[in-house]
């Protein structure tokens, strides 16, 4: 099943990477790096996404940005409804949720001022009542909700923990927001070196041949 699916994403894909580069009338060589998202997410999901751009990279010489799934739903409910604390939780299937907390930062540089967020909880994978537990030690008043995990479980949707969005998925679109501060701040890593985040510690990843 996982390899019928990773077929049909690789299928779907590359044409739209054609796509936007004949739209920006450039080539892969002429981009200056590439940014994905490297979990966490469904093991699939993120599984392509880290391999496609590790062989678009690797290809075309380009330095690669990684970009946290959580964090980039926090930057769309910046965008879209002025928040400042955010909190992600993912279905990650089996009674768990991939979660964090996070409160925005802005940070001025050379290049302009751009929001960072912090994270007031780290990323990780657990249970819903565990959600419950650490968000009672932690001030999270006026909390914007992002992530198909508060509604997948009863406890969570009935906890009252925030404003409730649509925004369910992270999108590439507020990843941009996020890449451009990594790249001026020159934060960028070769794509041997990129690492998906699963946060279950029993998957693996592969890397390219000749780095162990």
């Amino acid at each position: 099943m996982e390899q019928l699916a990773q077929r049909e994403h690789t299928k779907h894909i590359l044409p739209m990477v054609d796509h936007v580069l004949a739209q920006a009338g450039i080539t892969l060589n002429q981009v200056d790096a590439l940014a994905f998202g490297r979990g966490p997410g469904s093991f699939t999901g993120v599984r392509i996404g880290a391999g496609i751009a590790q062989g678009l990279a690797f290809g075309a010489n380009l330095p690669v940005i990684p970009i946290s799934n959580l964090a980039a739903m926090a930057q769309a409910a910046y965008v879209q409804y002025q928040a400042e604390t955010v909190l992600s939780a993912i279905d990650a299937r089996m009674n768990e949720v991939y979660f964090a907390q996070w409160q925005a930062q802005k940070v001025r540089s050379d290049f302009g001022t751009f929001l960072h967020w912090q994270p007031v909880i780290e990323e990780q994978v657990c249970n819903p009542q565990n959600v419950l537990e650490q968000l009672a030690r932690q001030e999270h008043s006026g909390a914007v909700l992002v992530g198909t995990g508060w509604a997948a479980y009863p406890q969570l949707a009935e906890a009252n923990l925030g404003k409730t969005t649509n925004i369910t998925l992270p999108s590439a679109l507020y990843m941009l927001d996020l890449v451009l501060p990594q790249w001026f701040a020159g934060q960028v890593i070769s794509p041997l070196d990129i690492e998906p985040i699963y946060l279950r510690n029993e998957v693996t990843w592969k890397k390219l041949p000749g780095r162990e």
